[in-house]
């Protein structure tokens, strides 16, 4: 019978004092933190509460004032001193210092989630997070925003310095090579004519220039031998002017005699049957109509034959790299048969005209081809080399905050200060991009996080607007 009786002993003891202490803001008497020691008053076992009073709160519920303040029921309000505030901050409230180092006091509250919401006083959000303090000090300064130390080890905030490098920006593109223009020829007839044999040269076959082709038999050319083999015969005995002479041979280079056929007139004082008509370069024989015993008619084309040992690369660069390549740029061309075997050319012409349907610009470039291991219509892989000459500032393209209207860095001014600074973009290469305007060389700029210090970069304007009435920018 004595368990029973002391346990309900116990239980009304609680009561009592469950009721007197709803009515009184006095300590437990001591009687009572003997029978319940887990009831024992802790405040001599905390250290006094230190730092200005931040405001006060409803000691029967969760009411809270910034000036002293009594219930319904007529008790005071208690006084809560900075120490005794709690937040999500990294540092005690009473270490939060103003521009100057000492303790600030606490301006209002703000929405945990960036909400452009405050409070005067402590409060909770609908997710049931406190609202964050904003202390005097952190305001200040209109082009900065604080983070605090904790917060920047969590979210592995990084700096570096914007250094001053020479910025190389390789442009590729897909290429094909072509024939040089100025390197292909035609033979053709400028009379009528009859060809009595073709050389043992076919499509493919490599000439050199001066090398027979073909054996042609032409009336006009002939007739033409004739009046120049008298011109030559009558300037020798003296019956004809030396005009007559000079018009007589002109008359054969005007019909495309070759050289050696007018040659062998003068060696030989005869009219040949037949002319030996020779290669007009080096190169090799692309096409090829003339066969034996065929009528060939002014103007028609007998032979085709190109020179392989320059060749073009043509290139479509999209429209933004364009401004990044100019006339004389040294090239590297990967073909995809030899990818292992680069070629080195450079860039001879810009064509002046877009595709309008890919919206790519043509390049053309200059490649040696000394062993003619280029081909017409061959695929390439083309390098394009461009960067500045002289040493620009550049950072790191994570860097740079691109909110496509405007392009942002955030500068580190220290003490965990940051100040969001616009910039001016240059090129691109290397994972790296110049700053035109904005920064000097050895600024100090964030690489990683920057995201979390813009977002509070964006508050705090959001938060001014609040407090001026006018509308953030």
């Amino acid at each position: 019978m004595r368990r029973p009786v002391s346990a309900l002993l116990i239980v009304s003891a609680v009561l009592v004092a469950g009721v007197a202490v709803g009515r009184s803001n006095g300590p437990l008497p001591g009687w009572f933190s003997a029978i319940l020691p887990a009831t024992a008053d802790p405040s001599p076992g905390q250290p006094a509460a230190t730092g200005p009073i931040v405001y006060y709160r409803d000691p029967d519920g969760s009411n809270y004032s910034l000036a002293p303040k009594k219930t319904a029921s007529g008790k005071e309000y208690l006084a809560v001193r900075s120490s005794e505030d709690v937040s999500f901050e990294e540092k005690a409230p009473e270490t939060m210092t103003a521009k100057g180092g000492q303790p600030g006091r606490i301006r209002f509250y703000r929405n945990p989630m960036g909400l452009p919401d405050t409070s005067p006083t402590p409060k909770k959000d609908s997710m049931g997070m406190d609202y964050l303090p904003v202390y005097e000090g952190e305001q200040d300064d209109d082009s900065s925003v604080k983070v605090s130390a904790g917060k920047l080890q969590k979210a592995g905030v990084q700096t570096e310095v914007a250094e001053l490098r020479t910025l190389n920006t390789m442009v590729r593109a897909p290429g094909t090579v072509e024939e040089d223009e100025r390197r292909k020829s035609v033979v053709s007839l400028r009379f009528e004519g009859f060809i009595d044999t073709v050389e043992n040269v076919t499509t493919g076959t490599h000439v050199h220039k001066g090398q027979p082709l073909m054996r042609i038999y032409g009336p006009n050319l002939s007739s033409a031998a004739a009046e120049y083999l008298s011109a030559l015969d009558g300037r020798a005995t003296g019956a004809l002017p030396i005009q007559a002479l000079k018009g007589a041979r002109r008359r054969l280079e005007n019909l495309g005699a070759p050289e050696t056929f007018i040659a062998d007139i003068e060696r030989t004082r005869e009219v040949p049957v037949y002319v030996i008509w020779p290669a007009p370069q080096d190169g090799e024989i692309v096409e090829r109509t003339a066969v034996n015993g065929m009528r060939a008619a002014p103007g028609e084309v007998l032979f085709r034959i190109a020179d392989h040992n320059v060749v073009w690369v043509m290139v479509d660069v999209a429209e933004r790299d364009l401004a990044l390549i100019e006339v004389g740029q040294k090239v590297t061309v990967r073909p995809r048969a030899y990818p292992d075997r680069p070629f080195i050319g450079k860039v001879t012409v810009i064509y002046p005209h877009l595709k309008a349907e890919t919206r790519t610009a043509r390049i053309r470039i200059e490649l040696p081809n000394p062993d003619e291991v280029l081909r017409p219509d061959m695929y390439a892989d083309v390098e394009i080399a461009t960067g500045t000459v002289a040493p620009v500032v550049t950072v790191s393209s994570s860097a740079v905050i691109d909110s496509g209207e405007r392009q942002l860095v955030l500068l580190d001014k220290g003490d965990g200060r940051f100040e969001p600074r616009a910039v001016k973009l240059g090129r691109r290469g290397d994972g790296r991009v110049e700053i035109k305007e904005g920064l000097a060389a050895n600024d100090k700029v964030v690489v990683s996080a920057n995201f979390l210090i813009d977002a509070e970069s964006n508050l705090k304007a959001a938060l001014k607007g609040l407090d001026t009435g006018e509308k953030p920018q």
